[in-house]
């Protein structure tokens, strides 16, 4: 039987007064498990305040602006190291998104580590659980580590080159460039493309930071100078692999961040509780 058309328009009505009320209840749009828009958790958090996650966790939400208007919601993650382990991942036989990362580590939190070639080998050196693969760079880049007395650095390999003769590494991951080196920002060479971006850092008060900028709006030049003018007291700061490649997942506490990567990964960086 034809409806009539005063409830045609009560139903419009009322599509239109609810759609907004539901919408607010959903999660973000993922592709791939990646958030296409801004995250849930992070809508529903205030920009720039540390909310503590779990002990020695907290995790941050800023408004990070490019020179040319463009805006991204960053994400940090920052660590107090009394409280934390870290590892480094390494499956070049069986790489993984990571969100199958974090659901076989069961981590505290998990980041992309550094670059691998079309074969899934790591193009520098990895250690994973005192087991050492490929080689080192050489006067570039940088190297997230921790040696065999279980203390974690981040380190400019031009600065200080890795020894292996001298040095007893259990967990390593290398990347590149350095972003910051000493509180200072580098200089480097790098294309202007503007893509999604993770960081690794240590602060001036010896802190560790995951950093994500999941959208494409910077480039490396601006994202070492969003770092460097930034209230994080950036000390050190190593670029990872971006693109395709970045991810971060967060499970400590009411915190819970699920960024996946669109790539498969062979190297992942894990922090879990002590």
């Amino acid at each position: 039987m034809p409806v009539k058309r005063p409830y045609i328009k009560l139903c419009i009505l009322a599509c239109l007064v609810l759609l907004p009320l539901i919408a607010c209840g959903l999660p973000s749009v993922t592709v791939n498990g990646t958030p296409v828009t801004s995250s849930a958790q992070a809508t529903a958090t205030a920009l720039n305040i540390w909310n503590n996650a779990a002990p020695g966790v907290q995790v941050r939400y800023e408004d990070w602006k490019s020179p040319g208007g463009d805006d991204d919601t960053v994400t940090i993650v920052r660590f107090d190291l009394n409280h934390i382990t870290l590892s480094v991942g390494y499956r070049p036989n069986q790489p993984m998104l990571l969100s199958e990362w974090m659901q076989r580590e069961k981590a505290t939190a998990i980041i992309n580590g550094g670059y691998f070639d079309a074969s899934d080998n790591a193009t520098a050196l990895v250690v994973s659980n005192g087991q050492a693969y490929g080689q080192s760079y050489q006067g570039f880049g940088g190297m997230l580590s921790v040696n065999a007395q279980g203390n974690i650095s981040l380190r400019s390999l031009h600065q200080h080159p890795y020894d292996p003769d001298s040095e007893q590494l259990k967990q390593a991951t290398q990347s590149s460039p350095m972003l910051v080196l000493d509180g200072k920002r580098t200089q480097f060479e790098a294309d202007a493309s503007m893509t999604p971006r993770s960081v690794v850092a240590t602060d001036k008060q010896g802190r560790l930071l995951f950093i994500v900028s999941p959208g494409h709006v910077f480039s490396l030049d601006e994202l070492a100078d969003q770092l460097v003018s930034s209230d994080l007291s950036i000390y050190n700061a190593l670029n990872l692999d971006g693109g395709a490649s970045t991810g971060l997942y967060v499970n400590a506490g009411s915190q819970h961040i699920s960024l996946d990567s669109v790539s498969k990964l062979p190297i992942a960086i894990i922090v879990k509780a002590k």
